[in-house]
C-alpha cells in the first residue's frame, strides 16, 4: 500500500521530525493513506513559510504494517473517548511522552482543535467534546515514532504541488 508525507521538501529517507508543529500523537513521522491529505498539508504548510510549491513524498509499505509483531502498535479507529484524551494528554503537555513504535488514527482538522480549544476553555465539557467529534468525518494519519518503526516505509517517488501565494 501506498503511504503519503507532505511538505516543503522532498523526503526520501524518512527521519524523526522534532519541531514547532508537533502533531496529534507528538513527535516523529507524520505520513497518511490519503494523497489528497498530504497535498492539503503541502499547501497549509506552504502558506504558513509563504512558499509557493511543496512535496508529497510517496512511501510503499506492506499491507499488514499496522499487525507488525516486533514493533508497539496503537490503532484508533476512529475520533472517540480514547482518542480524544489520547490527543488532549499532548495538547496540555507538549513533553507527553509515550512507548508506541506507530500510531494509525484520525487526524484532527480546524473544526476540531476548535472544539478542543473550547473544552480547555471550560466552555464544554468533555461529553460534549465527544459528542462534537463523533460528526466529524476526518482523514487518517499514521505516526512513526521510532527508527525501527520508520524502516518500514521504502521510499517509492513524489509528487510537486504548486501553491499559489494569497
Amino acid at each position: 500500500m501506498k503511504l503519503y508525507h507532505g511538505g516543503l521538501v522532498e523526503i526520501q529517507v524518512p527521519r524523526i521530525i522534532v519541531g514547532d508543529h508537533i502533531g496529534d500523537f507528538g513527535i516523529g513521522f507524520y505520513t497518511t493513506t490519503s494523497i489528497q491529505q498530504a497535498r492539503r498539508f503541502v499547501k497549509t504548510k506552504c502558506d504558513r513559510e509563504q512558499k509557493t510549491s511543496g512535496v508529497v513524498s510517496i512511501f510503499d509499505i506492506r499491507d499488514d504494517f499496522l499487525q507488525a509483531p516486533d514493533l508497539h502498535v496503537r490503532v484508533f479507529k476512529k475520533a472517540d473517548e480514547d482518542w480524544a484524551r489520547f490527543v488532549e494528554a499532548k495538547r496540555r503537555n507538549p513533553n507527553y511522552e509515550h512507548d508506541f513504535d506507530l500510531i494509525f488514527g484520525p487526524v484532527a482538522n480546524d473544526q476540531v482543535y476548535a472544539s478542543f480549544a473550547l473544552f480547555e476553555s471550560d466552555l464544554i465539557d468533555f461529553a460534549e467534546l465527544i459528542n462534537r467529534l463523533k460528526v466529524r468525518k476526518l482523514t487518517d494519519q499514521v505516526l512513526f515514532h521510532t527508527e525501527k518503526s520508520l524502516s518500514l516505509l521504502k521510499y517509492a517517488g513524489s509528487e510537486v504541488v504548486q501553491c499559489p501565494l494569497k
